[in-house]
């Protein structure tokens, strides 16, 4: 067999004039799809990529170039500026000025912060003792963050819940109704049962508490999981606007999404601003330009956040995923 095949990768190397960047032949006994791609492959995969940077970036540039534009710029492009004429922050300056965006996203900052950090908190008990078999009512309490991802209770008795507890219009209500989700309990439960089990019987063994087990031995090798899921929660919180239009009555406690919702998409004045079509009341720049400013400042934090964590998302869902 060995003969064979080196006879016809042989032959096929000569029918190919021997020619150094000559592709590969195909081996006969592996299939096509784990055979090296060909040149034209990769000039197709490389047209794909950078088709994809562009649908994706493309969006984004365009919002930007028309931040930085100014009002001559903006009503000679008709609206949205691809290529700018001069830079101006004039937009961004008027937004974080003390106005209204600016208390929104001092609002969606500490939202974000204390939301995750007190998700991360319950989630990471949750886990740790889900993954213990032999903890308390690990079996019930497990069931039943099963049948939450399948049932749910809806708007309406959430709603009531919310205002009976006390926690319509406070930023509790933006923390508390969604500060534990399942999926991601799950996510760091399985990954907690891959730690290797000597490890903590070790620690057991020198008179370890359960707490000092988790904190010492188990959150250290679990870093990538702990990174995901902290993204997960604070992406959450600091895109979340349905909520705060449910439970908050007065405009001053409104996030930045909220606001953005409201002043971008239904091409509203924000509160107190006074803005005008045309030219924003804050001074002489463009509503346009001050909207995709607001844009930008929301988008912003995930994309200088997101590449810092990028590199943990194979490493923690996947290995809970698979393994657990």
């Amino acid at each position: 067999m060995t003969s064979v095949v080196d006879t016809d990768s042989t032959a096929a190397t000569e029918s190919t004039g021997g020619s150094a960047g000559a592709s590969r032949p195909r081996h006969p006994q592996r299939p096509v799809w784990e055979e090296p791609p060909g040149r034209v492959a990769q000039g197709l995969k490389g047209a794909t990529l950078a088709v994809v940077i562009l649908v994706v970036l493309g969006p984004l540039w365009v919002v930007l170039a028309t931040s930085l534009s100014d009002e001559q710029t903006i009503t000679e492009a008709g609206g949205l500026v691809i290529i700018p004429d001069g830079i101006t922050f004039d937009a961004y300056w008027r937004v974080l000025s003390g106005g209204v965006v600016t208390r929104a996203v001092l609002v969606s900052v500490g939202v974000t912060a204390v939301g995750t950090a007190i998700s991360m908190f319950a989630s990471v008990l949750c886990a740790y003792g889900l993954s213990r078999s032999g903890s308390f009512g690990h079996r019930t309490i497990l069931f039943t963050l099963l049948f939450t991802m399948l049932f749910q209770a809806g708007m309406i008795p959430t709603y009531l819940l919310v205002d009976s507890l006390g926690m319509r219009d406070t930023y509790w209500a933006l923390i508390l109704p969604t500060a534990i989700s399942a999926f991601n309990i799950l996510v760091l439960r399985a990954f907690f049962m891959n730690v290797a089990p000597e490890m903590i019987e070790s620690a057991r063994i020198d008179g370890a508490s359960e707490l000092r087990i988790l904190v010492q031995i188990v959150l250290p090798v679990s870093k990538a999981v702990i990174a995901v899921i902290t993204l997960f929660y604070a992406v959450g919180y600091w895109s979340s606007w349905f909520n705060a239009m449910l439970y908050l009555d007065h405009a001053d406690k409104w996030p930045l999404q909220l606001v953005l919702r409201s002043y971008v998409l239904q091409q509203q004045s924000l509160p107190s601003s006074g803005a005008t079509s045309g030219i924003d009341a804050m001074g002489q720049v463009p509503s346009l330009a001050i909207q995709m400013a607001v844009m930008i400042i929301a988008v912003v934090p995930v994309l200088i956040v997101y590449p810092f964590v990028q590199r943990h998302f194979t490493k923690g869902m996947l290995t809970g995923a698979i393994k657990g």
